[in-house]
């Protein structure tokens, strides 16, 4: 009810704010406009005029305010005299610099790899193709996403950046350069298909509106369809994610787009009670206490070697107090072998399939393949 009460009146400051831009002479013009519909995401609207987009980015720590504007106006078309308040970005985007592999994998997926200009932190691409494009200087490494090279973001003639935003954080020497920086907060959504769905804005951006349509459309379907099969189970296995970091150990809130995933696969997530869609930092005492005995344990890792039930005991002694490790129930997942970040933003389906056929593979067809996690040896 809180959602769909938050969701009214920030549409309806939406619809008043550009009518009255359009009657004071701002945007003029642009009275009638049409919003999408809009599905899973909590995080952004579109709302389609005459001779513009206007795609209103909510603040995803504070909902009830803007994060940021943007008007995007076709590029082969003059530029109007008034328009709604905003950034202007002219679509379809030619020269993009990302500083996410996530954001250029999903843009690659559209078809429009040719607009991949350049990405911060090259280390972590797995798409054969981008891979191809970076050995061969097609595409630059703009070095850190802390710390982006902008000489080179200039030098590239780059159009827009593609950038993941932090709360009370900024971006540095690249909001001093005048191109426009597109806040892809994305990774805040509490529903995987509410990810899914920040690519029909990306697809607008590129030009592969219909596209990107299309690929959220079957994917949505694709997802809710394996969410209803692993329903039909009533045995929900009690499971731990992650493992220590440093001092503490980094839990996904139980209202994470992680959390909720897990949940569609039928899992009873032993920390589904943390409010939230982020991550919180416990000591290693705390998560003993309440998860040495789920049934499941499933990490994710980016190491040069392979995990091993020998490698992480080494690693920490104490992990070996835990259930699954004595009965060697757990579960890992290497990122950059995988895609597995390429993956989840667009195609959150196959991860849930994956956790399906972990938590109840008799639902899902014998020979199944994992394409994520598979059984620590």
């Amino acid at each position: 009810m809180k959602r769909i009460f938050i969701d009214c009146v920030f549409f309806i400051l939406l619809a008043l704010l550009c009518s009255c831009e359009s009657r004071s002479g701002v945007g003029a013009g642009t009275d009638n406009f049409k919003a999408d519909s809009i599905y899973y995401a909590r995080g952004f609207e579109i709302a389609r005029f005459d001779d513009c987009t206007l795609v209103t980015l909510r603040n995803p720590w504070d909902t009830l305010k803007t994060l940021k504007r943007y008007v995007l106006v076709e590029r082969d078309k003059p530029l109007p005299d008034s328009l709604p308040e905003g950034e202007i970005i002219r679509t379809p985007v030619e020269k993009a610099v990302f500083y996410t592999t996530v954001h250029s994998s999903m843009v690659a997926q559209f078809g429009c790899i040719d607009a991949i200009k350049g990405i911060c932190e090259v280390q972590y691409v797995t798409d054969s193709l981008i891979l191809e494009r970076i050995a061969d200087g097609r595409i630059a490494d703009i070095g850190l996403a802390t710390a982006p090279n902008t000489e080179k973001i200039i030098d590239l003639n780059t159009e827009v950046i593609i950038a993941s935003p932090f709360e009370n954080s900024g971006y540095g020497a690249a909001e001093k350069i005048g191109i426009p920086i597109v806040e892809a907060a994305d990774y805040m959504e509490r529903h995987p298909l509410g990810r899914t769905e920040w690519g029909r804005f990306y697809g607008l951006l590129f030009g592969e509106g219909e596209r990107a349509d299309s690929i959220f459309f079957a994917t949505s379907e694709r997802y809710n369809n394996l969410k209803e099969l692993a329903a039909k189970s009533t045995y929900r296995p009690r499971v731990l994610l992650e493992r220590k970091y440093g001092a503490s150990w980094i839990i996904p809130a139980g209202d994470s787009y992680i959390g909720t995933i897990h949940a569609d696969a039928g899992a009873d997530y032993v920390f589904r009670e943390v409010e939230g869609n982020h991550n919180v930092y416990l000591p290693f005492e705390v998560v003993l206490d309440k998860a040495y005995d789920v049934d499941l344990w499933l990490f994710k890792y980016n190491t040069n070697h392979e995990f091993t039930y020998e490698i992480l005991k080494d690693e920490y002694m104490p992990y070996s107090n835990f259930r699954p490790f004595k009965e060697r129930n757990i579960y890992i997942c290497h990122t950059t072998r995988t895609g597995y970040y390429d993956d989840i933003t667009l195609h959150p389906d196959r991860l849930l399939e994956d956790l399906i056929f972990i938590y109840h593979p008799e639902l899902l067809p014998s020979g199944y393949i994992p394409r994520y996690y598979v059984p620590m040896k």
